[in-house]
């Protein structure tokens, strides 16, 4: 994850929504404040999700949205994320949500040579990306967009959501965009940041100070597959890929404690009529 940024004259005038007093997952109203400061973070007791209070308004995270970039560690995780997908049939069509530059889908290329990448993201970026060839369609909005959910039904085997789902105003009405977007039996591959992972231990403010002011909400993982399983998915079991290797390995490689997790589900089959 890269440094946060000098805040420029824009970014020192941030526009928040009015604060609120309940969680936005669950609705309790049994929060403790987090961090203090012009990106406050409050965390709901009952559930563990975090999240940003008062958030910016709509236009503020458009400021500061991620950039995949081009970095060689950002290339490193781009194809550990693409190898998870490699046990299921490759796909005729995949979407990238947020995709920004789409340097994901173009890395994922190499391991799906044969599939269609699509990219969407609220930024022109993604045109920009058509044009270099990184994604064969271009959609510039916001997935939850009544329009652009009803134009993507059913079209995609797999939809990814790579550090994006964090970013969104509303976690649970994106996934249910994503999962009208997929086919029945496709896959969606989320990535995002653990609040609770070996970093956010150990360095409590510090690393949450870092994720801030882009991520909206930081997510516990059971939060996400009990919801995921509610819509009728089928959370697949982690691979060798996605498990963490213990500390005392990480401590003898000297590799970077993960602080992220992933997630692949299944789109189940509609139900039959009787």
């Amino acid at each position: 994850m890269s440094a946060p940024q000098e805040p420029t004259a824009l970014s020192a005038r941030p526009v928040h929504e009015p604060r609120r007093d309940d969680c936005p997952w669950c609705g309790s109203r049994d929060l403790r404040p987090r961090q203090a400061g012009p990106y406050a973070v409050d965390e709901c007791r009952p559930c563990s999700h975090l999240f940003q209070n008062p958030r910016l308004t709509a236009t503020g995270p458009a400021l500061r949205l991620r950039d995949t970039g081009d970095g060689r560690g950002t290339s490193r995780r781009h194809r550990r994320t693409a190898r998870a997908m490699l046990p299921f049939p490759e796909p005729e069509a995949w979407l990238d949500v947020g995709t920004g530059h789409a340097h994901f889908p173009q890395t994922a290329k190499e391991f799906f040579p044969y599939s269609s990448f699509d990219g969407l993201d609220p930024t022109p970026r993604v045109e920009q990306a058509r044009a270099a060839g990184r994604v064969e369609r271009a959609y510039v909005g916001r997935l939850t967009n009544p329009q652009l959910t009803a134009h993507l039904r059913a079209r995609y085997d797999v939809v990814s959501m790579v550090h994006h789902l964090q970013s969104v105003p509303d976690p649970r009405e994106e996934l249910r965009a994503a999962l009208t977007a997929l086919r029945s039996g496709g896959h969606l591959l989320l990535e995002l940041l653990d609040p609770h992972c070996a970093f956010a231990t150990l360095l409590g403010g510090w690393w949450l100070r870092r994720t801030q002011p882009g991520r909206l909400h930081l997510m516990p993982p059971d939060n996400l597959r009990t919801e995921l399983e509610s819509q009728g998915c089928t959370i697949i079991p982690p691979g060798p890929a996605d498990r963490v290797p213990p500390a005392a390995a990480l401590l003898l490689s000297r590799a970077r404690l993960p602080d992220t997790y992933r997630i692949i589900a299944r789109k189940g089959e509609p139900a039959s009529s009787a």
